[in-house]
């Protein structure tokens, strides 16, 4: 599968849907030959568990659903997570819901967990929330239950604001939620302490 020569479909040609790129990672708008990939992905009740929005079976159908909605809105940006090579791992994407800061969600496929994609991925959206789209904040969320989608969050420099109950689909109910958030000063300073350490580990291997 390849990725940068790809052609998006019309709609999301005339929204520029960037492609984000980082060391490992390549972010794009989803197309109608991720669907199966994507089905195969999601398709698991841990991931839907730890989302407000996937639904658990997850089959081709809600794939195609997915990938009709993705970038239809102005309010909302909705990136695949694609390997460098090619393969699909997960999705990422910020929505804005009226005046409250816009929302980073991400997930990943169970097979890809533990690897520092999901920080990977959420820095680059975050870049891309500050650098290009002028946001002065923004804000995410994770199950209590789930201390590793909080770990990617904190390495990314959000602050804990408290908890609140949010409704997830696959379990039909209510659970509580990790609130965080992220403001402009704090993504230049989270920034600036990355690439100094970056640069001691550089020396270190000279």
């Amino acid at each position: 599968m390849t990725l940068l020569d790809r052609s998006p479909p019309e709609s999301l040609r005339e929204r520029n849907i960037p492609v984000l790129a980082t060391e490992r990672l390549i972010l794009r708008a989803p197309c109608f030959e991720d669907a199966r990939t994507i089905a195969a992905l999601a398709n698991d009740r841990r991931i839907a568990e730890n989302t407000l929005r996937i639904p658990h079976p997850y089959g081709l159908a809600d794939a195609q659903s997915f990938i009709t909605a993705a970038n239809a809105s102005d309010g909302e940006i909705v990136f695949l997570i694609a390997r460098r090579g090619g393969d699909v791992i997960g999705g990422c994407g910020i929505a804005r819901f009226g005046e409250e800061p816009p929302e980073i969600g991400y997930w990943l496929g169970v097979s890809f967990w533990g690897q520092g994609y999901a920080t990977e991925a959420v820095r680059a959206v975050i870049d891309h929330a500050f650098g290009d789209l002028g946001y002065d904040a923004v804000a995410g969320g994770a199950r209590v239950s789930n201390p590793a989608s909080r770990r990617v969050l904190e390495k990314c420099g959000f602050q804990w604001t408290g908890v609140g109950l949010y409704r997830i689909r696959a379990l039909a109910s209510s659970a509580p939620v990790d609130r965080f958030h992220l403001d402009r000063r704090r993504w230049a300073i989270t920034r600036e302490d990355g690439r100094q350490r970056a640069w001691a580990q550089k020396l270190e291997r000279a």
